[in-house]
């Protein structure tokens, strides 16, 4: 069977994560991806970036006119958060594909116009959540989702980051506007997202939040109580006020702990298995991770996507499951700004935390600047 023509790309904004993550991705790609085109508002940074992905790289300060010239296959956009719904339909809407930075979006309603976009494209959108495939990540859901290690019972999710006061300088981050959130949307989303991937859909969450260093819009801490359909229960952090920085994901199955911890990425070794005293040895032999080591990274994804495009079906990370994720975000915001607890499948259109993560809520929407 011949191998599809290589896919014309286009990347849309092209600072550190686009001429680091996205740009070391398409090379590692490069039999299968041709990039064609680069999009940034800023010239000074998109010749920057001409300069190091290659002059023959078409240079356009605009999406639109970008996309009407190029036509590319699949966008990688990697944008502040509050353009990514509008950049993402934009490029449905001509028939590329999307592969999106995370948050994919600012709220749940956003999440549902790109749904509808792919709909009438029928192209799709997936978001960025690299740590699934990591052959780690694969090893161990397999592992989980089999029944291999039994049942699982409890779980512990950490992301502890620190992040000081020049890092909410850049006029975007800290505000429900432009970043739709704090370390729950942007920093802890990967690794709850990785727990979700692991564990499955969750039912119930009990939150809490505050703001106890930052004089941000949005929360600098957040944690929260999950219940699991399958009767998991779990913890989940997400912080920006922590000087060692650690990531960290903790599954206790009846048979064994499976235990991740990193910081921005993993490798097989990063993942530990402990079997329980009843577990005879060889079974436990046969948890090792894989010999062969894939990293977590965006190269990674973007390898599942291509997989995705050549067999025309929809691609890991987007649709239904990316929305699970968003939806947990909004949640756990709802359920810590009200205190209550809050059911999968609750916020609807019509609830207040449908349109925006702060639901309105008096402590925590945004401030009329006089």
């Amino acid at each position: 069977m011949s191998r599809p023509a290589r896919r014309r790309v286009a990347v849309v904004g092209t600072g550190a994560i686009v001429s680091g993550s996205h740009l070391s991705a398409l090379r590692a790609h490069a039999e299968r991806v041709e990039l064609v085109a680069a999009v940034d508002v800023d010239q000074g940074r998109l010749d920057a970036f001409r300069e190091l992905a290659g002059d023959e790289v078409a240079g356009f300060t605009s999406v639109d006119e970008m996309l009407d010239a190029v036509r590319p296959d699949l966008v990688l956009i990697g944008t502040p958060p509050s353009l990514h719904r509008e950049q993402t339909v934009a490029a449905l809407k001509t028939g590329a594909w999307v592969l999106c930075e995370k948050p994919l979006t600012l709220s749940l309603a956003e999440y549902d116009e790109i749904a509808a976009a792919e709909e009438a494209s029928g192209a799709y959108a997936s978001v960025i959540f690299q740590h699934r495939y990591g052959s780690g990540a694969v090893h161990a859901r397999e592992l989980i989702t089999s029944g291999e290690l039994g049942a699982p019972r409890v779980a512990h999710c950490q992301t502890t980051w620190h992040r000081d006061a020049a890092y909410y300088a850049v006029p975007w981050r800290g505000t429900w506007a432009s970043e739709g959130g704090g370390p729950t949307m942007g920093h802890g989303i990967h690794q709850y997202d990785l727990l979700l991937h692991l564990l499955g859909p969750w039912a119930e969450i009990r939150a809490m939040a505050a703001r106890l260093v930052h004089d941000t819009e949005s929360e600098d801490v957040s944690t929260a109580l999950v219940r699991f359909e399958n009767g998991a229960l779990a913890t989940v952090v997400n912080s920006v006020l922590s000087p060692d920085e650690v990531s960290r994901i903790r599954i206790d199955c009846a048979d064994a702990t499976v235990e991740l911890t990193h910081l921005y990425g993993h490798r097989n070794e990063d993942w530990t298995y402990t079997p329980a005293p009843h577990v005879a040895s060889e079974r436990a032999d046969a948890w090792r991770t894989p010999t062969a080591d894939v990293p977590s990274s965006h190269a990674a994804q973007l390898g599942a996507l291509l997989d995705a495009y050549d067999n025309g079906v929809r691609p890991p990370g987007s649709g239904a499951d990316a929305r699970a994720t968003l939806e947990f975000a909004a949640a756990l915001y709802k359920s810590a700004f009200t205190g209550h607890p809050v059911l999968a499948g609750e916020i609807a259109p019509g609830d207040p935390f449908y349109p925006a993560m702060h639901g309105d809520h008096p402590h925590w929407a945004p401030k009329e600047r006089v």
